[in-house]
């Protein structure tokens, strides 16, 4: 397969810049194994679980801030802290990545009455950096600093930024929110349980790679970032007991469920760094259905959903969106 076979077009002018509020958006419902496709609003979900189904979701939480800095020479920089490590240590993205190497500093504007200096002690394997900070208690002050990263294709800052939060995100680590979630209000999960539909979570941070475009031109040979993912001892126990379909909601749900296959429609405990790519010709051994937002042309993730569609079937409903 050609990466350049998930390619469609893409309107700019067609990439919604302010949310609706949760629960308010459409629903296109496409059914695999008969072609069919519906219009539906995100509220008649409902509609397509039945009581021996199980939901799982991505509990993760953004952590990730995007701050604006100086170099030494004053020129302006932007960090994007993704993690942190230890007390006084974060992995991080710098802009412009090509202009600052390990030894230099950078002095991060957290507000008007406060600048951090931060040294950069080297890079990672993904291109990013290593920056230390001179006070021990950055890794808590600092997640409160600049802005939450939005996707690269949203261009219009948000004014309450829990909305780029899932209302059931409860542990920190992502770069990025699990996109698919953030549609649910608390009374839509509430009829969900009302229905005696099952819920469970399973936990994976979100890596700032899931933005970025595959850059080779024969699939087999992409490199999948790895993230970060739980499931514990009780939530697989869950899965496995499940007699209906389990509904994975958004992709990040997908790829944890699926790493942790052990056999059909069977999981083990897990917890550790996955890299699983899954691409057409990808036999799906746990998820049944899948809730997902659109996602970029020549994306991972769109050969993700083609995997479990097909890809003819998904760039028809691309299309037709």
């Amino acid at each position: 397969m050609l990466t350049s076979d998930f390619d469609y077009d893409l309107p700019e002018e067609l990439i919604a810049q302010v949310p609706l509020p949760r629960g308010d958006s459409r629903l296109m419902v496409v059914h695999r194994e008969s072609g069919t496709i519906e219009h539906k609003q995100f509220r008649d979900l409902l509609d397509y679980l039945n009581p021996d189904d199980l939901f799982v979701r991505n509990n993760t939480r953004v952590i990730a801030r995007r701050i604006g800095a100086l170099r030494e020479s004053g020129s302006p920089a932007e960090v994007l802290l993704l993690q942190p490590i230890g007390d006084c240590e974060w992995s991080a993205l710098v802009n412009p990545g090509k202009r600052i190497h390990p030894g230099s500093k950078l002095h991060l504007v957290v507000d008007e009455h406060t600048i951090v200096q931060a040294n950069v002690v080297s890079k990672t394997e993904e291109g990013g950096r290593i920056l230390r900070f001179q006070n021990g208690d950055t890794r808590d002050s600092l997640k409160s600093a600049g802005d939450s990263p939005l996707p690269p294709y949203i261009h219009t800052k948000i004014s309450n930024e829990e909305r780029y939060q899932t209302v059931y995100s409860q542990v920190d680590g992502s770069a990025a929110a699990p996109t698919a979630g953030l549609h649910f209000t608390n009374e839509i999960l509430s009829n969900i349980e009302s229905k005696n539909i099952r819920v469970t979570d399973v936990t994976l941070h979100v890596g700032i790679d899931t933005f970025r475009p595959v850059k080779v031109e024969n699939v087999d040979t992409h490199v999948m970032h790895g993230e970060w993912r739980t499931i514990s001892r009780e939530c697989a126990r869950i899965v496995n007991d499940c007699k209906g379909k389990v509904v994975a909601v958004g992709t990040t749900t997908v790829r944890t469920l699926e790493s942790a296959a052990v056999g059909k429609r069977l999981i083990e405990p897990v917890s550790g760094e996955t890299k699983i790519f899954i691409s057409p010709g990808y036999e799906y051994k746990i998820v049944g259905a899948m809730l997902t937002n659109f996602h970029l042309p020549k994306s991972t993730l769109i050969m993700m959903v083609s995997a479990f569609a097909s890809r003819e079937m998904i760039l028809i409903a691309y299309s037709e969106a």
